[in-house]
């Protein structure tokens, strides 16, 4: 069974291992990572994108029009075309249920993300109230985690915990852009544009706005030094 907190990491794996090298993925790509995510793209259609692409590439390739593929961007379209399939495919089907997917996660490490998170927020130099008042809630979360341990053996619902976090994350983003100088966000908006032309003719509009808007984000929270809240971000370690 898949497991649900793999999206990013199959997704990354799959990449490298059809492009026969490894490269990190861009700021860009996790970014559209995220929007595929948010989008409920699953993550079969996803590699199946991924596979669709390169297969096309390397035919490509067969008949001498050579091109280097160096970012996942470049699968955005055939990762859509396939999640279209996928769907049609799987229409009147039973479709597993979130609580039978298995979290992979211990509750002591996600506790640990928790106040990790927690403790970067309590010292942030910018949108303090609404930084401040995050690290309560990321506390008060964690300190759920572990009671739920203590008082029973059913695995905590990681996927209910990953939505308030992502409610958490959206409400300080809004934070943030609210408190960041003019001159920064447009700096990252003219980054996100450079970044996002070699593919605008492989993405749709709305993909390209939301992908931005991921871009910007991200590189907000690098700039002020604030940690991802989600747990897809929780170290491996």
């Amino acid at each position: 069974m898949l497991n649900y907190f793999n999206y990013f990491t199959e997704i990354e794996e799959r990449f490298q291992q059809r492009r026969g090298s490894i490269l990190l993925l861009s700021t860009l790509d996790w970014a559209l990572i995220e929007t595929w995510r948010e989008a409920g793209i699953p993550l079969d259609a996803a590699l199946r994108g991924i596979d669709a692409a390169f297969d096309k590439y390397e035919a490509r390739q067969k008949r001498g029009r050579m091109r280097r593929v160096n970012g996942l961007a470049w699968c955005a379209q055939a990762v859509m075309e396939a999640a279209v399939e996928l769907n049609e495919a799987s229409a009147g089907t039973a479709i597993a249920t979130a609580s039978s997917r298995e979290s992979g996660f211990e509750q002591e490490r996600v506790a640990e993300h928790l106040e990790s998170a927690a403790t970067a927020m309590e010292a942030a130099a910018v949108a303090p109230e609404a930084c401040a008042a995050t690290a309560v809630r990321l506390r008060e979360l964690a300190a759920d985690v572990r009671a739920d341990h203590a008082e029973s053996a059913a695995a905590q619902d990681m996927e209910a915990l990953e939505r308030t976090l992502t409610v958490l994350e959206e409400k300080l983003f809004a934070a943030l852009t609210a408190a960041a100088p003019e001159e920064l966000l447009v700096g990252l908006k003219e980054h996100a544009a450079r970044e996002l032309a070699p593919y605008r003719s492989r993405m749709g509009s709305v993909q390209l706005r939301q992908v931005e808007r991921q871009f910007v984000q991200k590189q907000l929270l690098v700039h002020y030094n604030l940690p991802r809240l989600s747990l897809f971000y929780m170290s491996q370690q």
